[in-house]
């Protein structure tokens, strides 16, 4: 059985189109992503299961639905929110899924890890382990003022309490227990111990961006989350990104482009990175 891919879209949200762009100017990323009339523009909350002879692991859980209203009327997220829906469109319930890998304990990639059944807040996915670099976790729960609005503790203090929480071993060929396929790529400019799995198997390489390519919009070198607690180490970061995919024809899966799924990049006649192909992911790998 060879290692399978399935998006799982969980919905949509919105954010501040100047903070997703940074110091690019909004006469030049409207083009990209229109805002609507509060500035608000529109992007994807897109999970990844991967499915090996042993595993079914689901990258990242999107925003969950268990905030309040004044939480929704900041984001406004729509769709199907609700990652256990999500997972059965494509033919599986939440017990299916043996590990959860989260790059990053931001709400809108944990959120949906962590459920409220009555009073209590419980585990999503029961028969799971869930997965965080151990760096991220103390940086998560002893937050830094820029960030600490993004590390809602009701959407992974829970994990730790249930006893389902596991810290991902760092070794020096990034090879990860899940599987011999998976390596796991730590970034450290969007914030500190990002873990972004990168697939590896005969047929094709696939990296998950998480936050560091979060769109096709943020191929362009300058555009840089106003997010990012380290924008110079995302730059770097970036680039040694590219240059691999070029190399090595990686693919990238993203995860909040509000139209594609995956791209392949290089270089445009101009020496810019740029977009080569953008699709689904089944256009990627049939």
């Amino acid at each position: 059985m060879q290692i399978k891919l399935r998006t799982i879209q969980a919905g949509w949200f919105k954010l501040d189109g100047g903070a997703m762009f940074g110091v690019v100017p909004k006469t030049l990323w409207q083009r990209l992503n229109p805002p609507d009339e509060n500035n608000l523009c529109t992007w994807a909350l897109r999970c990844l299961l991967i499915e090996t002879p042993q595993r079914r692991i689901l990258v990242d859980t999107g925003i969950g639905t268990k905030q309040d209203e004044k939480f929704r009327s900041f984001f406004h997220p729509h769709g199907t929110i609700d990652i256990e829906q999500a997972l059965q469109a494509e033919g599986y319930t939440a017990d299916d899924i043996t590990d959860v890998w989260i790059t990053h304990l931001h709400f809108d990639h944990v959120g949906g890890a962590v459920k409220r059944v009555g009073e209590k807040l419980v585990p999503t996915f029961p028969n799971a382990r869930y997965w965080v670099d151990q760096e991220h976790w103390k940086w998560a729960v002893e937050p830094n003022e820029r960030e600490r609005a993004s590390f809602l503790r009701e959407n992974f203090l829970p994990l730790q309490e249930h006893g389902v929480l596991h810290f991902m071993p760092k070794s020096l060929s990034g090879w990860t227990p899940l599987d011999d396929h998976i390596r796991v790529v730590r970034c450290y400019g969007h914030t500190h111990g990002m873990m972004l799995p990168y697939i590896v198997t005969d047929s094709y390489r696939l990296l998950f961006g998480a936050d560091l390519l979060p769109s096709q919009f943020h191929v362009r070198m300058p555009y840089v989350m106003s997010y990012d607690v380290r924008p110079l180490t995302t730059l770097k970061e970036k680039e040694a990104l590219f240059q691999e995919a070029i190399k090595k024809d990686v693919i990238i899966f993203l995860e909040h482009d509000p139209k594609n799924a995956c791209i392949r990049i290089h270089r445009d006649n101009r020496g810019r990175y740029a977009v080569k192909e953008a699709g689904t992911l089944n256009d990627f790998i049939p």
